[in-house]
């Protein structure tokens, strides 16, 4: 593969990628100036360069967060070539797919296929080619002397190829500016994306009531009720009623009463919530109506670019009023907390609440998806977003030293992430690090979003049903959901056997499929992990470990 243009040299041009020594993630790319070499009357970039500082900010830089730190190093022509056969043999290989299964509908024989694969062509005749995985040979690039390259150039090039498989959609989800599509493909999954909530039939799980079955629903309600009702509420038998999961008739209230915004006696609940979002909308007139001064043009730039963004699977939030509502919420959560002030991964923190909120007022035969928020009152959206904006500012109140500067209450949660699975499943913390895998790569994620982009969001909701009802606060207990959900992984991650293939596991975990009924079980894991761990602090110390685990093979 020749390059006789140069393309390939990019120490001697700028690149595309965006240099990550001063790239902060969740903060406002700098600006740069604008070229000086423009025609007067041109309003086209007159090179790649001026292109490139023309889309300055167009890098998403939540999708690189593993690259931090990287030298700037040359692309090896075999990493170029090794992306650039993956595509093609991608596409190749998913054209196959699909001239398979038109043959087979028109009627081809198991026999006939099973012919077509052992002699390596599909049914059509065409030869199929499917990429092999990475041999330890192919994984590990020879330097122009015939030596082995150093580990830190195996591992820069590993990163490369991780960078170049990375999927990302083709196009943005087109809805129009309040209406959202019927249908929207949701065949692809895409590393560190919010997943769909829609199940094979194509309804939305979040209308669906329990994957325990109704009689379990009603049963739980009935046993909610005269709780919500009574005249002053005992919030330690809500949040004891609420640990494993809270019906979807009565969640949008709980979740009011648990985050602290709803006040436990029955009579004062009126006065509260009107006064509540009064005051909300009383903010967003004195910050948000207004010209905006030049200390938040930066913040609120940042938030413009990330709205977009978020869940471009899920049609309901590419509505431009959604967008907008979404907006406000955060421009005003960041005014009011100049400590930490917005960073990349809040967005994802409001869709739980509301998603919830919004249920809670649509007809129940309503697809909650497609679901047009226009066809709402007026009122009935401000009741939505005055109410999501309170119950996260509830929610991120003891979590805030996760998103101050240089966020150093993720830096110490990933390294006792680190030291617990040192001693709780000490096979697979050497597995890890024998391979280079730093806890940090991808563990800061979960943190940040608190699985938000691993899970679908079905079972995130699920899932903050727990994190609401834990008395002493979640930010402990997620730090032992985090651990056993690494755990449910372990078969799979042992046998990984280069950085490459670890990564690319651990950036997209498959659990499109999971329900309810999995979110029991990890919260029941971690349940056993915090009252064996937590109780003992020595057990958290790496110098104490020594080689032993807990968790055997499974």
């Amino acid at each position: 593969m020749d390059d006789p243009e140069g393309f390939l040299d990019f120490d001697s041009k700028s690149t595309f990628w965006k240099k990550t020594s001063k790239a902060v993630p969740g903060r406002p790319s700098p600006k740069k100036d604008a070229p000086k070499n423009r025609p007067k009357n041109s309003s086209c970039p007159t090179s790649f360069q001026d292109f490139q500082e023309s889309v300055s900010d167009a890098w998403d830089i939540g999708d690189d967060e593993f690259c931090i730190g990287l030298p700037d190093v040359k692309i090896s022509k075999k990493v170029a070539q090794s992306a650039a056969l993956s595509v093609i043999n991608s596409h190749r290989a998913q054209g196959a797919d699909v001239k398979n299964a038109s043959l087979k509908d028109g009627g081809i024989s198991s026999n006939e296929e099973g012919k077509s694969a052992a002699s390596g062509r599909s049914p059509g005749g065409e030869v199929s080619t499917v990429r092999a995985p990475l041999t330890s040979s192919q994984s590990l690039p020879l330097s122009h002397d015939g030596q082995a390259a150093s580990s830190a150039e195996r591992k820069v090039e590993a990163m490369q190829r991780l960078a170049s498989q990375k999927e990302v959609p083709s196009s943005p989800v087109n809805v129009p500016a309040n209406c959202a599509p019927s249908t929207i493909s949701m065949s692809k999954q895409y590393p560190g994306r919010p997943q769909p909530m829609r199940t094979q039939s194509m309804r939305s799980k979040l209308q669906l009531l329990s994957r325990d079955g109704g009689d379990s629903e009603g049963t739980k309600l009935e046993r909610f009720t005269p709780l919500l009702e009574s005249t002053l509420l005992n919030l330690e038998d809500l949040r004891h009623l609420s640990w494993s999961g809270i019906p979807v008739k009565v969640r949008a209230v709980t979740w009011r009463l648990l985050s602290g915004y709803l006040p436990a006696n029955l009579e004062r609940r009126p006065q509260v919530l009107e006064r509540k979002r009064q005051e909300y909308w009383g903010l967003v007139k004195q910050y948000y109506d207004v010209e905006l001064d030049e200390i938040y043009m930066d913040t609120y730039r940042q938030i413009h670019i990330d709205i977009p963004r978020m869940s471009p699977l899920i049609a309901l939030f590419q509505q431009k009023t959604v967008q907008e509502m979404f907006e406000r919420i955060l421009f005003i959560w960041s005014i009011r907390h100049p400590a930490s002030g917005y960073v990349q991964g809040i967005n994802d923190l409001v869709t739980p609440f509301y998603v919830v909120f919004l249920q809670e007022v649509i007809p129940s035969e309503c697809d909650l998806e497609t679901c047009d928020v226009m066809t709402l009152s007026k009122e009935q959206r401000d009741v939505i977003e005055a109410d999501s904006f309170w119950c996260l500012s509830k929610f991120l109140d003891g979590i805030q030293d996760n998103y101050i500067f240089a966020q150093l209450g993720i830096q110490q949660k990933v390294n006792q992430l680190k030291e617990l699975m040192q001693r709780i499943d000490a096979p697979l913390h050497r597995h890890l690090a024998q391979h280079g895998v730093d806890y940090l790569q991808f563990s800061f994620r979960w943190m940040n979003n608190l699985l938000t982009r691993e899970l679908p969001l079905h079972c995130t909701i699920r899932l903050w049903d727990t994190y609401l009802a834990e008395s002493d606060g979640f930010a402990s207990f997620q730090l032992y959901v985090c651990a056993a959900f690494l755990l449910l992984w372990r078969k799979e991650l042992l046998l990984e056997k280069d950085f490459q293939g670890l990564m690319l596991m651990l950036q997209n975990l498959p659990t499109t499929n999971w329900t309810d009924s999995e979110i029991g079980m990890l919260v029941a894991d971690a349940y056993r992990l915090k009252y064996t761990f937590s109780g003992a602090p020595n057990h958290l110390n790496s110098n104490n470990s020594g080689s032993g685990g807990v968790v055997g093979d499974r």
